[in-house]
């Protein structure tokens, strides 16, 4: 799947209804003609690829609404639902939670045709493994959506067919347990379906770059089962990547250049396990929503969002580095003396001492030097002349990064008392930011220690990558009243917090809709 290529939607499925007028466009495939060969089923997969750059999805809702959540991120716009998301009090009726709810059930929808039509064609119209590589996509795109969403609302509806009858459009609240069940199952298919790379294979995914990999549904894989607290079967998949002889060892590495990983010239690099793919270049229509067309421009909105205020490159600032998350950065010099060289990849701060004193190429622009504003995803210190604009975003959005499978694999060596262990990992990724020996600093730390080091790490890897909030809830603070003191230390948005607003409300149309959903602790 080439970036600079708009994806194809596949047409929507058409049921007719006995005794009733069958309305058929002549223009259009109905489900029953369109799934019959392999060039189709590989358009219904790139149609899945399609839904992860829409407004609630990877374009800019859903970024901006986990950031905001987070501790390292606050929301400062004119547009409220940015600021209230922050605050917990965002409603049900947010147009930007709805947004994300229904983008990702597009992704839904859209794998669950392939997984459902894709099987009946014939074996012999593909050319070696393509059909299993087109299946392991659609788990892979599947079991993703579920976990942006069960992550994001809790309870959730578990749709895995299309529906066949009026009465299966209104599905009903699934248990977490079972989307989390489901999501697992998804990975477990498609680690198994999907290619290392697509380099060798044979088939018009041929040398792809941004498709699916083995790797990406390991990865995930991993992660969930953290988030389930299946600590030993997390060791065991994250040592597919760390240890000789592991599937995927010697696959990735980690970039010498952390900002590598934020930039245009860098993408699906080698320490990229799964990114959304963008382009600045292109139509004119925006892919905000709906079905793409030919003048389809396939940009992501996060770095205007994010960018630094002035007229010059028209950043809108609507959300700004927490203080919090500036102090942590500060906490620990390099083993030279300066500054953790991650602070100035994530925010626009001055800091002459580390010769640091411009925003988009400009001395300092602004009245005040004690000012902060976001720099991660955006084209800051890029050499991008044009103005930022929903438009001209080209940046990929990485969704997962082989640090982020270090720090995984520490944190799971550390709860099933391994603690030593993790020393060795933490350290791989000390060592790009050039910070001193773990081993020699904090040496010999006990396990509730050792937690305690790798959620600092994680915020500072991971800072305003949506991460931090999915991190605060799976690690239980917010209901530990000394790590809930901590968080509105970092950031006040937490003293407005009540228990059960981390999630994002069920959206009130769908609970409007569907008599069967039920509301989330959030509404």
């Amino acid at each position: 799947m080439n970036k600079k290529l708009l994806i194809v939607a596949v047409a929507a499925l058409l049921t007719a209804c006995d005794n009733k007028l069958e309305l058929v466009n002549p223009n259009y495939p109905t489900t029953a003609s369109y799934w019959e060969n392999a060039a189709q089923a590989d358009a219904g997969t790139v149609a899945i690829y399609n839904a992860l750059a829409l407004e609630g999805t990877y374009t800019r809702s859903f970024p901006g609404l986990s950031d905001s959540r987070g501790d390292d991120v606050q929301g400062n716009s004119p547009w409220s639902d940015l600021v209230l998301v922050g605050r917990f009090t965002i409603p049900s009726n947010s147009a930007p939670v709805e947004w994300i709810w229904r983008d990702h059930y597009i992704i839904v929808n859209r794998a669950n045709q392939v997984l459902a039509q894709v099987p009946a064609i014939d074996a012999a119209l593909f050319t070696e493994g393509h059909k299993n590589r087109v299946l392991g996509q659609a788990y892979f795109l599947r079991a993703f959506a579920y976990f942006n969403l069960v992550n994001t609302f809790q309870k959730v509806p578990l749709i895995t067919q299309p529906p066949k009858g009026k009465d299966e459009y209104y599905p009903a609240t699934a248990n977490p347990e079972d989307i989390w069940k489901q999501i697992i199952e998804d990975l477990e298919q498609a680690e198994t379906l999907l290619p290392i790379s697509y380099k060798d294979v044979v088939g018009p995914d041929a040398g792809q770059i941004g498709r699916v990999t083995k790797g990406a549904a390991a990865g995930l894989l991993g992660k969930a089962y953290m988030y389930t607290k299946q600590y030993a079967a997390a060791v065991t998949q994250f040592e597919k990547f760390t240890k000789p002889g592991g599937a995927l060892n010697n696959v990735y590495q980690l970039m010498p250049d952390y900002r590598h990983n934020f930039d245009l010239q860098h993408e699906n690099n080698a320490e990229s396990l799964f990114e959304v793919q963008f382009t600045a270049e292109g139509g004119t229509d925006g892919n905000w929503a709906g079905e793409p067309n030919a003048n389809w421009r396939q940009f992501c909105g996060v770095a205007v969002s994010y960018a630094a205020p002035g007229e010059s490159w028209g950043g809108y600032k609507d959300y700004e580095p927490s203080p919090g998350l500036y102090a942590a950065f500060k906490q620990e010099k390099t083993a030279a003396g300066k500054s953790d060289p991650r602070l100035l990849v994530t925010i626009a701060s001055y800091e002459a001492a580390d010769n640091s004193t411009k925003v988009y190429g400009r001395e300092w622009p602004y009245a005040s030097k004690d000012v902060k504003y976001l720099r991660k995803w955006t084209h800051d210190g890029l050499n991008v002349l044009e103005k930022e604009s929903f438009e001209s975003g080209g940046i990929n959005y990485r969704v997962l990064r082989y640090a982020d499978i270090l720090l995984l694999y520490a944190e799971a060596l550390n709860e099933v008392n391994r603690t030593a262990e993790a020393y060795t990992y933490i350290q791989q990724v000390r060592d790009r930011a050039k910070l001193p020996a773990l081993s020699t600093s904090k040496p010999n730390m006990n396990q509730v220690q050792m937690r305690e080091q790798i959620a600092h790490e994680r915020l500072l890897e991971f800072a305003v990558e949506g991460q931090r909030i999915q991190d605060i809830i799976r690690w239980g603070w917010l209901y530990n009243p000394k790590k809930l003191a901590e968080l509105k230390e970092r950031d006040t948005d937490f003293s407005s917090w009540k228990a059960g607003r981390e999630y994002l409300p069920i959206p009130f149309n769908e609970l409007n809709y569907n008599k069967n959903l039920s509301p989330n602790s959030a509404n």
